[in-house]
């Protein structure tokens, strides 16, 4: 699911960043901001609510039926309220940023956000139920038919409009496909004849802590971009958007494992080894991320956005800590849900919100787009680490083995960093961007096992594992 979505998703962010141009993009960038800035309030946290109870009693069939038509009945109303909001807003929230042409995209923006709330109910429900590969289907059709949309509509000459109604076709369709896959699957279950404990009101209660999770989670991802369109211009957040974007591939790895592993620690007996595991499995990955993003950021930047978007390596060079805490802190954080202490992270999303914003306000003016990155890099380490002292407290994890793992991995990517900068840092041909990446991963793998957190079975394992995944089913 997440490999088809970095595909797709970073795909079209290439080809929207380049055919609309910065000025253009930059006003892309602004309504999808907007809409994801009311998506997770929209859900007011019914799905990952119902994901807990579900995953905690997935056995029974009156159980899973129940929560899941109880969700529903939550979502209509507070996903159509939210959607109505945006849309009526869409004006007064354009003439803010000074750009008219903003109206149409947010009313746009506001149909897809509405359906997108309802996939991520129906994709959620099918994690707790340890379906993943339902939600796999779901999610490549979305991806397809976004990207195939938003291509003919832009192509057409519709611009920033079309952009974001590929989007609203493509979350649209997938919501309705997603509702028939999940109702077939109600139908076969038999409606609950007592009660089973789990009423629409303590769903409602624990969805209300993740709303606030949410919402607040959803203006920590937003509001660089909006900070930096309000105080510098459109053009300005989208120097930041489009490496911004482009990074969201370092999250996959945590939501993977998250989607996973979470389930497996709702009810009496948490899974902490496998947890423990998980947590290792994605600093040695995370890592990798170092390298490239801080030594070639330039060359990294020019490729794929090409040379107007040069204010953008420096963003992207500045975004390397909050790329390697992409890949732990959703795995903490969605994992403490199924655990169901959600309350416990209210203080950190709220805290972490704040303190992105006002670092924000205070460098923007004087540093400009740059401080976006610095004030998201502050606000997430606080973030991640307020959710490991709290993972920490209620499961069995080894704190002193994962900070002995993250001390190697560094000093891997340490190792592939000078490699790359012995290719050079400003520009490169393809023959030396290949034979750099290959001399920094035999760099980066050779630390590892020199330092011996790594053996050479577990590499060959790995391995064995990438090539079964890819390998076309039989």
């Amino acid at each position: 699911m997440r490999v088809v979505g970095a595909l797709f998703t970073g795909g079209l962010t290439l080809f929207l960043v380049r055919y609309l141009g910065p000025d253009d993009y930059g006003g892309y960038a602004l309504a999808i901001s907007v809409g994801g800035l009311f998506l997770l309030p929209m859900d007011f946290g019914v799905s990952r609510s119902a994901a807990r109870f579900i995953a905690e009693r997935r056995e029974d069939a009156a159980v899973v039926g129940a929560v899941l038509l109880s969700s529903i009945r939550l979502k209509a109303i507070g996903s159509g309220l939210g959607a109505l909001a945006l849309a009526a807003l869409a004006t007064p929230i354009a003439s803010a940023y000074g750009d008219s042409d903003l109206e149409w995209p947010l009313r746009i923006v506001a149909l897809a956000a509405f359906a997108q709330s309802f996939m991520l109910l129906f994709t959620t429900v099918f994690e707790a139920l340890s379906v993943n590969s339902m939600g796999f289907v779901i999610a490549f059709a979305e991806s397809a038919l976004e990207v195939l949309s938003s291509l003919i509509l832009v192509l057409a000459g519709a611009g920033v409009a079309g952009a974001v109604g590929g989007r609203a076709i493509g979350y649209g369709a997938a919501a309705i496909f997603a509702a028939v896959l999940t109702l077939r699957a109600v139908r076969t279950r038999r409606a609950p004849r007592g009660d089973s404990g789990l009423s629409l009101r303590r769903i409602a209660t624990y969805a209300g802590a993740l709303f606030v999770i949410d919402a607040a989670f959803a203006a920590f991802g937003y509001v660089d971009i909006l900070l930096i369109g309000a105080l510098l211009d459109p053009r300005d957040a989208g120097f930041f958007s489009a490496p911004a974007q482009v990074l969201t591939f370092a999250q996959y790895g945590g939501l993977a494992l998250a989607a996973g592993l979470g389930p497996r620690l709702g009810g009496e007996d948490p899974d902490a080894g496998s947890f423990q595991m998980g947590l290792r499995l994605l600093l040695l990955v995370q890592l990798l991320v170092v390298a490239p993003v801080v030594v070639w950021a330039t060359p990294i930047t020019n490729l794929l956005f090409g040379s107007d978007y040069g204010a953008s390596a420096d963003v992207l060079r500045a975004l390397a800590p909050y790329a390697v805490l992409l890949g732990p802190a959703p795995m903490l954080a969605l994992s403490i849900n199924y655990l169901g202490e959600a309350r416990r992270r209210i203080p950190l999303a709220v805290g972490a919100v704040a303190l992105n914003a006002a670092i924000d306000a205070v460098l923007i003016p004087r540093i400009g787009v740059v401080a976006g990155a610095i004030g998201s890099d502050v606000a997430f380490l606080l973030f991640t680490a307020g959710h490991v002292v709290i993972a920490r407290s209620l499961i069995d994890l080894d704190l002193r083995s994962l900070g002995v793992t993250l001390l190697r991995t560094t000093l891997a990517a340490a190792a592939m960093s000078g490699v790359l900068f012995a290719f050079g840092t400003e520009s490169l041909s393809l023959a030396e961007a290949v034979a750099g990446s290959v001399l920094g991963l035999i760099a980066y793998a050779g630390v590892l096992i020199v330092s011996r957190e790594m053996s050479r079975g577990e590499l060959r394992a790995m391995w064995s594992a990438v090539v079964r995944v890819l390998r076309p089913a039989t």
